[in-house]
């Protein structure tokens, strides 16, 4: 199987981003995937729910995008049976220094190339909006996870990100596609959850996954541990869910 690299984004923030970033990444090396996680987001919160002080790390990506290190000297092992790549601050300072340089968009790419046939799956854990981070995510990826809350407001942000991503792949990364929607935070008890729920099947008949991620408690509580539902307590409903979208993407490719 060829390598897949899935950047996780949505421009809207708080919709469960690093939940998923963490917890399907926990879950595919549970079951003895090769998984990659990159911290792209300055907050560090996949680098901390990894397990991983953000602020602590000898180097971080942000190193590695100006090329100051190489990429093998930054990856960290986790507990959770998966590779961090972590991030922190310094993307803030970094995302600066790109935007002057040449082909900008281009750096994340170049610095996947020594070391991405090692693995099954790279995530990227992509910045709540739209900067010269988060299209090198996308110019580096295959493919597109987007998590979506099932809200008011919801379709509205995901057509401006369909669009960002139509027009990268006329542009700058022919193979980009969108992997699949995953609905996420999901009440089955509330009617609006129901009612975009269906308008997004309706317009992305082939691309909203079967598994949808649950109101949580235990899924809420497991970053503040540096851990992912799966090892903080396995038989949450939270844990099972990410279990099962594993389960459903490990059958599509």
């Amino acid at each position: 199987m060829a390598t897949k690299i899935i950047a996780i984004t949505n421009q809207k923030g708080g919709v469960g981003k690093t939940t998923t970033a963490v917890n399907l990444s926990a879950s595919l090396g549970a079951i003895k995937r090769k998984v990659l996680l990159i911290d792209l987001d300055p907050q560090g919160n996949a680098t901390m729910g990894s397990g991983v002080h953000k602020e602590k790390t000898d180097f971080s990506v942000a190193d590695v995008l100006l090329n100051l290190v190489s990429v093998q000297n930054v990856i960290h092992n986790t507990t959770a049976g998966y590779d961090l790549l972590p991030g922190n601050s310094q993307l803030i300072a970094a995302e600066v220094q790109l935007s002057k340089l040449d082909e900008r968009e281009y750096f994340l790419r170049k610095i996947l190339n020594p070391i991405y046939e090692k693995y099954d799956f790279i995530f990227i854990d992509c910045p709540p909006s739209l900067n010269i981070l988060t299209v090198n995510a996308l110019v580096a990826a295959t493919s597109v996870i987007i998590p979506v809350q099932c809200e008011y407001y919801a379709l509205e942000g995901l057509a401006a990100l369909v669009s960002t991503i139509e027009q990268l792949k006329g542009t700058v990364n022919s193979e980009l596609k969108i992997e699949g929607l995953l609905r996420t935070m999901y009440d089955s008890r509330n009617r609006l959850t129901l009612e975009v729920s269906e308008q997004l099947m309706q317009h992305f008949p082939d691309k909203v996954y079967k598994t949808v991620i649950p109101r949580n408690v235990r899924l809420a509580e497991a970053p503040s541990y540096g851990l992912p539902a799966l090892l903080y307590d396995h038989d949450s409903y939270g844990a099972m869910a990410y279990l099962a979208l594993a389960g459903e993407i490990c059958k599509q490719n």
